[in-house]
């Protein structure tokens, strides 16, 4: 049962990701807790650290739902930081072009938006939960063999 901390030490690291930013462009920094994303993963969170601590309390296996809950918050993580990545590129092509026609020069080129510490470690933490949820798939099967029968009596 002293397996389940790994999840428990895993949620929290998803949860603290929730409060920090995921994507920065320039000094502009998007995701983290006003983000309805953030609030999911943060509930995800929640959830894997009371499915670690009820498994640890009760001693029942909950292994299948940390492996759903791991999947749902790397594919919400993963998702935010694709669709956060576009976004962020093209509010910045749309800011370099209004300022252009604001003051009738050349339009710079926008500043690419990068993955900060958050979505990190959120992807990190959720893959630790995913792989630790997917050992009760890949459980070892008992061996099979034959007994030796005596026959020679």
């Amino acid at each position: 049962m002293r397996a389940y901390y790994w999840p428990i030490l895993s949620g929290f690291l998803l949860g603290s990701s929730a409060f920090l930013p995921w994507i920065t462009v320039g000094e502009q920094q998007y995701g983290g807790i006003p983000d309805v994303t953030a609030f999911w993963v943060l509930g995800l969170a929640v959830v894997t650290v009371i499915l670690a601590s009820l498994s640890i309390a009760t001693r029942k296996n909950s292994r299948h739902p940390l492996l759903i809950v791991g999947l749902f918050a790397f594919g919400i993580l993963f998702l935010a930081e694709q669709l956060m990545e576009r976004t962020a590129s093209q509010q910045g092509w749309a800011m370099s072009q209004a300022r252009a026609i604001v003051s009738g020069t050349q339009a710079t080129p926008a500043i690419e938006p990068i993955m900060a510490s958050g979505i990190y470690l959120g992807l990190a933490a959720s893959m630790m939960i995913a792989l630790f949820g997917f050992t009760v798939v890949v459980s070892q099967a008992p061996q099979v063999y034959a007994i030796a029968e005596d026959d020679d009596l």
